[in-house]
């Protein structure tokens, strides 16, 4: 006996397509008027550093360029100084924007944005714990959180020229005053609105 499977095929026109949510229209929409002029990556102080100059990466936001815009290192080095926005020609919001693409880099959870903000994260730490920055618990944090044990190695030359001019405080730090938790309670508060 030979038993046929009776597929039902319906026409395409009833097929509902599953909604695709564009992360970038918002941003595409805040710099929708840029008209590539380059003076926000003239006006950068940081652009020196990026892969993408900010005129570079308001060109991939505009083409849709997602993978290129979030694998780049150039919205986590931003420095929220504000000249590309005073500076901006077209008086687009281009601080805000980079500040947008951090929060979807991190509402994403993308790979290359959480290996960025490793530095910050425990700089911040080591804020939190004593109220300033202890330089040694701080690296040993961040060189942590890399792992990676042989980079501690890349930055060995530059430690022993810092301790040898004594820039390095080799001090055992003691529990700082909570003066800051309640701000950074007050923070972590309006993070998860």
């Amino acid at each position: 006996m030979n038993h046929a499977q009776i597929i039902e095929i319906k026409p395409e026109s009833e097929i509902a397509p599953e909604p695709v949510i564009d992360s970038l229209a918002e941003i595409r929409n805040m710099v929708s008027a840029c008209i590539q002029c380059g003076t926000c990556t003239g006006s950068c102080p940081n652009a020196f550093a990026m892969d993408l100059t900010p005129r570079q990466l308001w060109y991939n936001v505009l083409m849709g360029e997602k993978e290129t815009i979030f694998h780049s290192k150039t919205f986590s080095l931003c420095s929220v100084c504000y000249y590309c926005t005073l500076r901006c020609p077209r008086g687009l919001p281009l601080t805000e924007t980079m500040s947008a693409l951090k929060q979807i880099a991190a509402k994403e959870n993308l790979a290359p944005y959480k290996k960025s903000i490793r530095f910050y994260k425990s700089f911040m730490e080591s804020v939190r714990r004593h109220g300033r920055v202890r330089e040694m618990e701080f690296m040993t944090l961040y060189f942590l959180s890399m792992k990676n044990p042989l980079m501690p190695l890349q930055f060995a030359p530059l430690g022993m020229k810092l301790m040898s001019k004594g820039k390095v405080s080799f001090e055992i730090p003691s529990k700082g005053s909570n003066a800051l938790e309640s701000i950074f309670l007050k923070v972590e508060e309006l993070e998860q609105r």
